[in-house]
């Protein structure tokens, strides 16, 4: 039983026209939009991915004969509802993931105005508009691999079109589009190494205003510990040379020097520094023995992550206040920089605090906290500033204070909690708490935020960073020495700084206890965690050398191959490749159809009746079959029907069976004589037909 929409109640109905799209090809096309949607499911909202599948499927029943397609007026309806969703769902952000999100519903209304060859064409090239758009926001290689699938899919319905009734039309296609692939692939290798990567003149920052995990400016007691149950990447490091020791690897990101309550944040804004793109390529040549290159994920902030004493290689990083580094704009998508270790004495150290300073990291809410407060008073009167640092330090480790991912819900005051009563928290919390008492004893202090650690990957040829890696210390200022790291955790848990998040909740069991399906919540499992390594490392490397793969990369690897290629030269080596590839394919071309020319009198013969049907009011069709026309000749010339059929049998059998061999002299004769004699019968009436013998039809 048919369903019929109501359509008359706005304009009646659309029939298609009488040259719709055959059934085949809309499935190649409807398959590649699903394939397509998929890299795009957790950004997209789930009333937009409901649309699309909603729209396309509308338009898969009305192939079918299921529904009609709808008319102007209820599609000018259903677009200005759909419109009027997103732009509630925007709210006023005009960014380049609201761009690609409309996009996307564009996409999805075009499917009800897909009626004839000419948009099956037009959704054709938007569709592989849309793959490049999934580009801008997932560049791991499976989703590549993705998006290239879904173009192949693209590829093969539109040979689907173009030939619907070919027999194994499907498995053709699909040889055909790899023998084009294996032809190609040299070329676009080529072109993509040796094209100059030239910088753009401007780019459009890609921030969407959406969360991303990772840390933030501002940090209160549970921030990190709910962080750490992430394993999702934050960066990766290679080392030049020996990585430092694990305790030794504390990433320095931002400073929080505010206490607001009982939030951490910011005290003065940063340095301004002129916005600009991030280049997202800062490798420069080899990497010498102290240097280090960090792939970041991308964050959408400004801040890069870099061990303590640090100077920047790469131009792409610039330096902060308080040896800090920064971008000129929020990575938005991942970034490669280098960063050279040495021994850079904080120039502070020699100029001491000034006035300003001291007060902004003594700085305290002027209420809260009075037993923390009574025990910093205490410390502070008998001891000096490094006393009393050490002697809270000796607290923390020989009293029974826990470290650990579940920590009590904190009352008011919950730093004197803390200290006094609950004595279980994350380093957040015992950060916090031994600032705010450094700074009730005078002692100027502030929270560091960051990441420790870091895990070998594939190899050991470089350190993964993940977000359970996130922490947060403390940095105290004393005379002589400038800013010294002081880090409760390592009282505390000194296996979490000597070995990692996974060693120091070993006991308690909390690590990764929400993500069920992560590779490293299951430390025990070798061949899963060997599987994971490996496939990270696959990603790392196409990050590098070909996400990455920009001016920068470009004239390293040129310098190696060819020795001192400028811009310039790089510029006649790809006209030249160009060149080659357009004269190879022009000789190969002229080639084939010479000997096509010379070998081929029946493919003659076939155009001849081409134009005999022509002749006769029956214009052929692109990729219509012999058999298909000869049924569309009989009906407007009935007298060469049964010729027409014996005709198209043999041509059909000739290019298409799995015998097929090139004619001979004699079968050439006989079709020569069979379009006479059609020719004859248009004139005179119907006669015999002459015999043609025909290998089997396979």
């Amino acid at each position: 039983m048919k369903l019929s929409l109501p359509f008359g109640l706005f304009s009646g109905r659309e029939e298609p026209p009488k040259e719709t799209i055959p059934g085949k090809a809309l499935l190649w096309l409807i398959a590649a939009f699903a394939v397509l949607l998929v890299p795009q499911w957790d950004r997209l909202p789930v009333w937009l991915i409901a649309a699309c599948v909603v729209l396309a499927g509308w338009r898969w029943l009305a192939q079918i004969g299921r529904v009609g397609l709808p008319g102007r007026w209820l599609r000018t309806g259903i677009m200005l509802i759909l419109m009027a969703v997103y732009i509630a769902t925007v709210q006023g952000r005009f960014t380049v993931d609201t761009a690609a999100s409309f996009f996307v519903l564009a996409v999805g209304l075009k499917w009800l105005e897909t009626r004839s060859a000419r948009d099956f064409y037009v959704l054709f090239f938007i569709l592989v508009y849309l793959a490049t758009v999934n580009f801008l926001f997932r560049q791991d290689i499976l989703w590549a691999l993705v998006n290239f699938a879904a173009i192949a899919l693209l590829l093969v319905g539109l040979q689907t079109i173009n030939a619907p009734d070919l027999p194994n039309a499907i498995g053709r296609g699909w040889k055909r589009l790899g023998l084009l692939m294996l032809k190609t692939l040299p070329v676009v290798i080529l072109l993509f190494v040796f094209f100059p990567r030239m910088a753009p003149l401007w780019s459009v920052p890609m921030v969407s205003g959406q969360a991303r995990s990772g840390i933030s400016d501002t940090m209160r007691p549970g921030d990190i510990s709910n962080l750490a149950q992430s394993s999702e990447r934050a960066f990766r490091v290679t080392f030049g040379g020996d990585a430092p020791d694990y305790r030794d690897r504390y990433w320095r990101g931002l400073i929080l020097d505010r206490l607001d309550g009982e939030t951490w944040r910011q005290g003065d804004s940063e340095r301004f520094f002129r916005p600009g793109r991030v280049a997202i390529d800062g490798g420069v040549g080899d990497l010498e023995p102290n240097q280090y290159d960090v792939l970041l994920e991308p964050t959408d902030q400004r801040w890069a992550f870099a061990l303590d004493g640090s100077e920047a290689v790469s131009d792409n990083v610039v330096e902060a206040e308080q040896n800090l580094f920064r971008f000129r704009r929020p990575a938005d998508s991942s970034v490669r920089y280098r960063m050279a270790l040495g021994n850079v004495a904080a120039s502070s150290a020699v100029q001491g605090l000034s006035p300003l300073e001291q007060r902004r990291y003594l700085q305290l809410p002027a209420q809260g906290n009075p037993r923390a407060r009574e025990l910093a008073q205490q410390l502070g009167s008998q001891l000096s500033p490094e006393q009393t640092v050490m002697e809270l330090m000796r607290r923390f480790r020989e009293q029974e204070y826990f470290y650990t991912l579940r920590p009590p819900a904190m009352p008011e005051d919950g730093i004197d909690a803390l200290l006094f009563d609950e004595k279980r928290g994350f380093c957040a919390h015992y950060a916090g708490a031994a600032t705010f008492v450094f700074r009730a004893a005078g002692i100027p202090a502030r929270v560091v935020v960051g990441y420790q650690g870091g895990d070998a990957g594939a190899n050991n040829e470089y350190y993964i960073v993940r977000q359970y890696d996130a922490h947060a210390w403390v940095e105290v200022w004393l005379e002589g020495r400038g800013w010294v790291r002081v880090d409760p955790t390592a009282a505390i848990a000194p296996s979490r700084i000597e070995s990692g998040l996974r060693d120091a909740m070993a006991d308690e069991g909390s690590f990764l206890e929400n993500e069920l399906i992560s590779p490293q919540r299951y430390s025990d499992l070798q061949v899963l965690q060997w599987a994971s390594l490996q496939l990270d490392r696959i990603n790392y490397q196409w990050q590098r050398w070909v996400v990455g793969y920009q001016g920068q990369s470009q004239m390293d690897l040129m310098s190696r191959l060819l020795g001192g290629v400028g811009m310039k030269e790089l510029g006649y080596l790809t006209a030249g490749i160009v060149g080659l590839a357009l004269l190879v394919a022009g000789l190969v071309s002229a080639l084939g159809m010479k000997r096509g020319a010379r070998q081929d009198a029946f493919r003659r013969v076939v155009s001849s009746w081409h134009r005999f049907c022509e002749q006769a009011g029956v214009p052929v069709r692109a990729g219509e079959t012999p058999e298909a026309l000869a049924q569309r000749l009989s009906r407007a010339v009935p007298a060469v029907s049964e010729s027409a059929r014996v005709f198209a049998r043999a041509v059909n059998n000739h290019y298409y069976s799995a015998s097929s061999a090139p004619a001979s002299a004699d079968d050439t004769r006989r079709l020569k004589r069979l379009l006479r004699t059609m020719k004859r019968q248009r004139r005179n009436g119907p006669e015999p037909v002459p015999e043609i013998r025909t290998p089997p039809n396979e």
